[in-house]
């Protein structure tokens, strides 16, 4: 059954911070790429956890045997829900970029002077600053353009993409615009010059199915607080590749994947909140498997966010002094973010005259500083942007329009 207004409308009540109001008017979460809000199963399991099983893993007594349950339970269902083969390709950090920065200091192990990284103008901070650190190292980070548009030039990639090329790190999309990635093309490029491929997912996983065999990538991140979750980072290796790396880890540590990139103690609470928000978009799809009902349910949720967003991009370009950045809506694969700028008018003004009518929207360059650099937007303070989810409805879009529209027609 496809996802329409009406599931939507049954979502928002399994979500407490929906029912928020400013001078009677609900709060609208309108920039779910910052964190979506999350539902009431999330928030049972992790406060479950604390409540029956709270202690730590290895232990010989009944609690200890509940929580390594739990774990494993965790990256069975991140496996499902990344497309992993299975459970031993998952491992947990703090944060995405947490996890990224372990991998840097791993590869960068297997490097030597001279070695290129090929990274983008688009990307959020987190896939750029723990590579560009390695030129302490004289790795040699190359960078490919992001154009006008909003998406990368392919010629650009292929010509940064060298036979000294060990790694290409980019984002399945772009937090700021929106934009969804050509990676058969950063896979066949980093194929053809033996290179390992990096795909941040954090963006993507929040909006669409993800299948990391068909990606065929070496490594995928992504952030459990994007779709529904709380702040826990989930890394998929490639079957043996992670055995073969020297990470940072403790002497005491396994050193078995998945558990070689993980350091100290795991938040096994908030992991439990990370297969529960998992359970919970399972719970909108059908199927025999939790990778069928996770699959269906992003699917049919993606073809609504796709609908609502791409109603208020298209129009935003009706109202004079708006500028819309990033792909338009012409093609189904692009995420529900959306971007402005104001002629005139800074967007942290823009952003405190939305807020003040509960319209919650963020402004600035949310870590992607490159892209709005790049784009000339810097200096004007970056963008305004929206970004939607499940929860969201085309009124609130609505009353979004209106209130933009007497922002920039005075």
């Amino acid at each position: 059954m496809p996802f329409t207004e009406t599931e939507s409308r049954r979502a928002r009540r399994d979500f407490p911070a929906l029912e928020r109001t400013l001078n009677g008017q609900p709060l609208a979460y309108l920039d779910g790429p910052a964190g979506s809000q999350v539902p009431l199963p999330v928030i049972d399991a992790i406060s479950g956890y604390y409540r029956t099983c709270n202690a730590n893993a290895c232990g010989e007594f009944p609690t200890s045997r509940e929580s390594d349950r739990l774990m494993l339970e965790a990256r069975e269902a991140a496996a499902a829900f990344l497309g992993a083969p299975s459970w031993r390709e998952i491992s947990f950090g703090a944060n995405m970029t947490t996890l990224n920065f372990l991998l840097s200091h791993a590869l960068v192990r297997e490097m030597k002077p001279g070695d290129e990284i090929v990274i983008t103008e688009l990307d959020h901070e987190s896939n750029r600053g723990p590579w560009l650190f390695l030129r302490e190292r004289g790795i040699v980070v190359h960078e490919v353009a992001l154009r006008r548009d909003g998406t990368l030039d392919p010629d650009d990639f292929a010509r940064k993409v060298t036979e000294r090329t060990r790694l290409v790190a980019l984002g399945l999309a772009s937090n700021a615009l929106g934009t969804v990635n050509d990676i058969p093309l950063a896979r066949r490029l980093s194929r053809e010059v033996g290179a390992w491929l990096l795909v941040d997912a954090v963006h993507y996983a929040a909006h669409f199915p993800i299948d990391v065999q068909a990606l065929d990538t070496d490594f995928l991140l992504c952030s459990a607080y994007k779709f529904y979750g709380p702040h826990v980072g989930i890394l998929y290796t490639r079957p043996g590749l992670l055995d073969r790396l020297r990470t940072d880890k403790l002497s005491t540590q396994d050193d078995e994947s998945p558990y070689r990139a993980e350091t100290g103690t795991l938040n096994h609470a908030a992991i439990a909140g990370v297969k529960a928000a998992i359970e919970y978009i399972a719970s909108w799809g059908h199927g025999e498997t939790l990778r069928d009902r996770v699959v269906t349910a992003m699917t049919d949720i993606a073809a609504y966010e796709h609908g609502i967003a791409g109603h208020y991009y298209n129009s935003l370009r009706q109202i004079p002094g708006i500028t819309a950045w990033g792909p338009d809506f012409t093609a189904p694969h692009r995420a529900p973010t959306v971007s402005i700028t104001i002629d005139g008018i800074a967007p942290l003004e823009i952003a405190k005259r939305l807020g003040d009518k509960g319209l919650q929207v963020w402004e600035g360059h949310f870590y992607a500083a490159r892209a709005i650099e790049v784009l000339g937007l810097a200096e004007r303070g970056g963008v305004v942007r929206t970004g939607l989810c499940m929860y969201n409805l085309r009124e609130e879009i609505d009353r979004l329009l209106e209130a933009l529209h007497g922002i920039a027609v005075r």
